[in-house]
């Protein structure tokens, strides 16, 4: 039987990407909106796994991630993968970096994208619950004037295109 592998985010998320590094054999996604519902899925039976984030090389600790966990003392830490992220502007096809006025992704992601933000003023960073969720909400809403921070594996996902590949400060 495969294991059910919880995971913060939507399909295309980066947790979705470290569970292919961290489970080896078949398994089945279960995609959650919070980490606490991340942990609360392992806990109450509906997984087998979950895969959190719990520190970000430029942001530091993901402290809400930090916080489930404390919150399920029951669950243990069975491994660890260190994932490069590597983040870019996903837009709908035919929009340019001059076009976008708003670009929606998780908090951590819109701290590792700094510089960007800085080289791009006319750019507002807006809060999304996941990065590709953000990549979702932007082939939802077609709106040329808005992309997301996401890894460009999520493009393909959401009808979007990749207008600006290395976006992280690291």
């Amino acid at each position: 039987m495969r294991p059910i592998v919880a995971f913060q985010g939507e399909s295309g998320a980066f947790s979705e990407k470290a569970v292919e590094f961290l489970v080896k054999e078949p398994f089945t996604l279960l995609p959650c909106t919070t980490f606490d519902a991340t942990c609360g899925a392992v806990v109450e039976g509906m997984a087998d796994l979950a895969v959190i984030p719990v520190e970000n090389l430029i942001a530091g600790p993901v402290h809400a991630a930090l916080d489930a966990l404390a919150a399920a003392p029951e669950l243990e830490q069975i491994g660890e993968h260190q994932l490069p992220v590597r983040h870019a502007l996903l837009g709908l096809p035919g929009a340019t970096i001059d076009d976008i006025r708003e670009a929606l992704s998780h908090q951590m992601a819109l701290k590792q994208c700094g510089r960007f933000f800085d080289e791009h003023p006319n750019i507002k960073a807006v809060e999304a619950h996941d990065t590709a969720g953000a990549a979702r909400l932007v082939g939802i809403r077609r709106d040329k004037s808005v992309a997301a921070i996401a890894g460009a594996c999520a493009a393909a996902r959401y009808g979007l295109v990749v207008i600006q590949d290395g976006l992280q400060d690291h």
